[in-house]
């Protein structure tokens, strides 16, 4: 059963990536261009998912969106996991004082509220994709690095590590030919499961107004803009929302699928 729904979450988000990359050729309108003899229709032949209150279709801005959403959610996660990566790696294999210094670092910047930390980063680079970019790399790292600290200090006991120590191999050689292949499971599912975090912050900051700006648009912006008009108007909020919920249960459902791949253990139990 885990399988196949990991199958069908990569399926759907394949088909979103497609989308997605492919929007100008896909959407059979631009993302910004006004129909305003049908402001807020409903979904009809024409426009498959309506329009918004300034006639602009619904489907092609959410094809649109999606490329905003998926690529904060995936670089974002991959910048993130590159620093908190070589961060906790080098804080556990050179030990002793560096690693304690390093760690209360990391140990301040996990106390900040992230959400706060967002929302002002967000305020001082100005609403977009840059400033909502670095935010979320910004605050996402220091998990990342606790978790491969974690793995480096385990790892770097091994009989096999300690040899290629005596054989001459260099700290950079041990990491990267050493211990970098052990804990790259654990990396590839780390990321799936980040990104649909990352993708439900940018969503949480476009509908509060500090997120993507307009014309632009992302699947939390699309629902901002259909929170105001919820009652006349559901579909507005309701097939943003039903994206981002389903990109967050696919992308969970693939992690659970990695996981299970990538551990023996648990791949010998499930169904």
């Amino acid at each position: 059963m885990n399988r196949l729904a990991s199958k069908l979450s990569a399926g759907f988000l394949l088909i979103v990536s497609v989308l997605a990359i492919f929007a100008p050729w896909v959407a059979p309108f631009s993302y910004e261009t006004q129909d305003t003899l049908q402001t807020l229709a409903f979904p009809n032949a024409e426009h498959w998912m309506g329009t918004d209150r300034l006639g602009r279709d619904l489907f092609s801005r959410m094809i649109y969106g999606a490329r905003v959403s998926l690529f904060i959610g995936v670089f974002t996660t991959l910048f993130a996991l590159l620093i908190g990566t070589v961060y906790g790696a080098i804080s556990a294999y050179v030990g002793g004082r560096t690693d304690n210094l390093m760690m209360r670092g990391v140990d301040v910047v996990f106390a900040l509220p992230d959400l706060l930390m967002i929302i002002l980063i967000t305020v001082l680079m100005g609403r977009g994709v840059a400033g909502v970019f670095i935010a979320l790399t910004l605050v996402s790292w220091v998990t990342i690095a606790r978790l491969v600290r974690g793995e480096v200090l385990r790892i770097k006991e091994y009989p096999y590590i300690m040899a290629a120590r005596a054989l001459g191999a260099g700290p950079i050689r041990v990491l990267v030919r050493e211990i970098f292949p052990n804990i790259l499971g654990i990396l590839v599912v780390t990321l799936s499961f980040r990104v649909p975090v990352a993708i439900l912050a940018e969503s949480t900051l476009s509908f509060i107004g500090l997120g993507i700006a307009p014309p632009f648009s992302s699947w939390g912006s699309l629902a901002n803009d259909g929170w105001t008009a919820i009652k006349f108007y559901p579909h507005l909020i309701l097939f943003p929302s039903l994206a981002i919920f389903l990109t967050i249960l696919s992308f969970n459902f693939l992690g659970d699928g990695l996981r299970e791949a990538l551990d023996p253990k648990t791949s010998k139990v499930s169904v």
